[in-house]
């Protein structure tokens, strides 16, 4: 017990500064992905948040977050990490590192001209050629969304976010969007004039034949008999309490069965729970 404790002192100490990213873009709605680590890991630490720099991956053009690996570890000319943050095709946010990293490079915006320690970096899957437009829906929404809960959490404007082809326009063409069309998104999610998101149903579709919906989407925080449910399926201590255990098994479980590891049982997560129980 007490080394347990002595190394989640160790870990809180060597976190970086930005560890706040995940509650920020949680209370925004949004599908979030922890990568192991991600709150210790960075080129050093962050100085003050002055904005968001907006990037695309250049990356394959199948798969939810084929760069993540990249993002993460770097490139042969470029040390890891890449970003803080990847976004993944379907709209969920890979949190990478909570550190300094290697995204911005020379530019400037605003008068800010130390991106990589004042700018935070989201990498956003695209290959950006014409094979990979129009950009996903959901993803270009959670795009939106995510700037505008990191610039609320720093108290700063729209205009505080910019495009990679804006920081350095000599020498990038990144993100292939209209930044002045995003930043106009991002001003109407911080004065509360969009629709709240909804990236992942309340209730699995209600069966064929008609009758009442099925199991809430549930997650950390829940409490319940679903709860111990999943907890038996997953081979934990039934004590019916969503917790940060049963949150790890099941991202755990997501993540071999080739799934977005959200930590959130929703209606395909409940189907691969249902399988497993079945026998399946």
């Amino acid at each position: 017990m007490i080394s347990c404790l002595l190394r989640a002192v160790e870990l809180r100490e060597m976190a970086f500064s930005l560890v706040w990213l995940q509650d920020a873009l949680l209370d925004a709605g949004l599908k979030v992905a922890p990568v192991d680590g991600w709150e210790s890991r960075g080129i050093g630490d962050v100085g003050r948040t002055f904005g968001v720099l907006c990037h695309h991956t250049a990356g394959l053009q199948t798969g939810n977050m084929p760069s993540l690996g990249t993002l993460i570890h770097g490139r042969p000319d470029l040390n890891g990490p890449l970003a803080q943050l990847g976004l993944g095709r379907d709209g969920t946010y890979y949190l990478i590192a909570a550190g300094r990293c290697n995204h911005a490079g020379l530019g400037s915006w605003r008068g800010i001209s130390t991106g990589n320690t004042n700018l935070i970096g989201i990498e956003a899957e695209n290959t950006g050629l014409q094979n990979d437009a129009p950009w996903p829906a959901v993803q270009v929404d959670a795009y939106h969304r995510g700037v505008a809960a990191i610039l609320k959490h720093g108290g700063l404007g729209a205009e505080s976010c910019a495009g990679h082809k804006e920081w350095a326009p000599q020498r990038k063409e990144d993100p292939t969007l209209d930044m002045e069309v995003f930043r106009g998104a991002v001003a109407g999610i911080l004065a509360g004039t969009e629709p709240g998101v909804v990236l992942i149903p309340a209730e699995e579709p209600a069966p064929e034949g008609g009758g009442k919906l099925g199991r809430p989407t549930i997650r950390r925080g829940t409490r319940g008999e679903l709860v111990s449910g999943v907890q038996r399926i997953l081979g934990l201590s039934p004590d019916g309490v969503f917790g940060g255990q049963t949150e790890a098994a099941v991202r755990s479980f997501q993540r071999v069965r080739g799934m977005v590891p959200d930590g959130i049982v929703g209606p395909r997560t409940w189907g691969a729970l249902d399988k497993v129980a079945g026998g399946g």
